[in-house]
């Protein structure tokens, strides 16, 4: 994965928050507040669920759409990049051809993300690149599944499962785009770490998501938001599905690192290495693994593949405000820099010293990455906590 480790900052944070936005438009479109029109009946969840899961799927979907993206702060951004910093753009998906295509228009052009059956592309207009690869397997399968659906009683008990974890508010009828809706609202009750809530919406009658919006519990406004201004079903022409780019775009081909982690005979895999002990063994790098991080209890220590060499993953806490560390040798690891050249509208990460030792953090309204190199072993530690938790847990690893 030599392209991982060359790539800009700000071009992989796009490619993967791109990937993830595509994914998430295949399913969910828009939550929005309640436009005039027409609303469903009110329902219970249980029989909302099952009304959505047995209606007939159109064949395609086209829509204007606004994202909103919040993640990151303003001031960490440079530039006008429409995957961070959000744009008015449309969406075309095929449900006969398993297909999607996502166009956000920024002042540079527009940022595109194609998916085919598992195969995506997004198209970075600043510098013309056409970003290839292929999602994890079971992603975007066109297989379909054969399972049977659930009875509204079925439902209902794995609901109450559900709620001994989150509350669940809804759900509320709305008209979304001029579509009857439903919308839910979900909230973690314990371990949460910053995520406020997550609000989803459908259509009530063809059972097809409408929205997501991510809150965090900081803030009454949303985080990252897909929103619809104007929807319609029927077909989609495959012209439509395709990404459309100025000539002489150049192609990068994002591919996944070879497994070579168990090629002899009898070997375990690295995740089944597990514990201080076995872990350490495996390591060139002395682990650190204390009981304790930041107040929290440790979890869990594993044996990494980090393109082909040996690496621990730590996790303190549970839930979401739990503490993970990635450790790896520092040998062949370029040291964070700011961006220049071609990326001076990218990413500009604030420094930060960990006992002596220059870093560099990504604070964001859902989590805090917080990465340093002390001696021969470099240090990521991320987790859904405040900027303060994550230096804290970083300063307590560095020597």
């Amino acid at each position: 994965m030599r392209f991982l480790r060359t790539v800009s900052t700000q071009r992989l944070l796009a490619i993967v928050a791109g990937v993830i936005l595509a994914i998430a438009g295949g399913t969910a479109i828009a939550v929005a507040a309640s436009g005039g029109g027409a609303t469903p009946p009110r329902e219970s969840l249980a029989e909302a669920l099952h009304q959505a899961a047995t209606a007939t799927t159109p064949s395609g979907i086209t829509a204007r759409i606004q994202f909103t993206n919040n993640l990151i702060g303003s001031t960490n951004i440079q530039g006008t990049d429409p995957i961070l910093t959000g744009a008015s753009g449309r969406l075309w998906v095929s449900t006969t051809s398993h297909r999607l295509h996502l166009e956000l228009q920024g002042n540079n052009g527009d940022a595109q993300i194609a998916l085919d059956n598992g195969a995506f592309s997004i198209y970075d207009p600043t510098s013309n690149t056409i970003y290839k690869g292929t999602l994890p397997s079971g992603k975007g399968s066109s297989s379909k599944s054969t399972d049977t659906i659930p009875t509204v009683a079925q439902i209902q008990t794995q609901l109450t499962q559900l709620m001994q974890h989150t509350s669940i508010l809804g759900p509320l009828p709305r008209n979304v785009a001029g579509q009857l809706a439903y919308k839910v609202k979900v909230s973690p009750k314990h371990d949460g770490g910053l995520l406020g809530d997550v609000q989803l919406a459908w259509d009530a009658s063809r059972g097809i998501p409408l929205g997501i919006a991510i809150y965090s519990r900081n803030s009454s406004s949303p985080v990252l938001e897909l929103k619809a201004t104007d929807i319609s079903y029927g077909p989609v022409s495959s012209g439509d599905l395709t990404i459309q780019t100025p000539g002489g775009a150049k192609t990068v081909q994002v591919s996944p690192t070879a497994d070579r982690s168990h090629a002899r005979t009898n070997s375990k895999r690295p995740g089944d290495v597990t514990g201080p002990a076995a872990v350490q063994s495996h390591l060139p790098f002395t682990l650190a693994a204390p009981a304790k991080l930041a107040g929290l209890p440790r979890q869990s220590v594993q044996l990494l593949d980090w393109s082909g060499h040996p690496a621990a993953l730590v996790t303190y806490g549970q839930g979401l405000g739990g503490i993970a560390v990635i450790q790896q040798s520092a040998s062949g690891q370029s040291a964070p820099s700011a961006p220049q050249g071609g990326d001076r509208q990218g990413l500009s990460l604030p420094t930060v010293s960990i006992n002596g030792h220059s870093g560099q953090e990504l604070a964001t309204a859902l989590g805090t990455v917080v990465r340093f190199t002390s001696g021969s072993v470099s240090y990521t530690v991320l987790g859904s906590v405040p900027p303060i938790a994550a230096e804290s847990a970083a300063r307590q690893l560095a020597p």
